[in-house]
């Protein structure tokens, strides 16, 4: 009797350690986002990362190398997330604007989600992280 209360004890101990660690392991993802087709390595890349409701998760600045950038972020729950970033030749901090609206340095989304005049809908940024992950994006100009 004392053996099968031992047996059961490790067991369950056991049982509970192994949903405790992969509940843990699936819970990190680490999302790549590299930005290609930019047309300097002057500045920085400014990025937000939003979930699903439009919310922003995280801000990061990106530096430029050979026309590109790469920018990660750790420790993210699987879900739906989106992005949106960009080019800050001037490092002034603010997306600069010319007539109508239309963005003077490089910008995009997520999914190169983009229109003929601006972005797509949000929902078309959306894209699902399910574990460690690299996304690859050009630059509109």
């Amino acid at each position: 009797m004392v053996n099968i209360l031992i047996l059961m004890k490790r067991t369950f101990i056991s049982l509970t350690l192994f949903f405790l660690l992969s509940f843990f392991v699936t819970a990190q993802c680490r999302l790549e986002i590299e930005i290609v087709g930019l047309k300097n390595n002057t500045g920085l890349i400014m990025l937000q990362l939003l979930d699903e409701n439009e919310k922003v998760v995280d801000q990061a600045k990106g530096r430029i190398s050979g026309q590109k950038s790469l920018i990660v972020f750790r420790n993210l729950k699987p879900g739906k997330y989106a992005f949106r970033y960009y080019h800050d030749e001037n490092l002034s901090e603010i997306m600069e604007t010319g007539f109508m609206g239309k963005p003077k340095e490089g910008y995009g989304f997520s999914n190169n989600a983009a229109g003929p005049f601006g972005p797509k809908p949000f929902k078309d940024w959306l894209f699902e992280l399910k574990g460690d992950m690299k996304v690859t994006v050009s630059a509109r100009y």
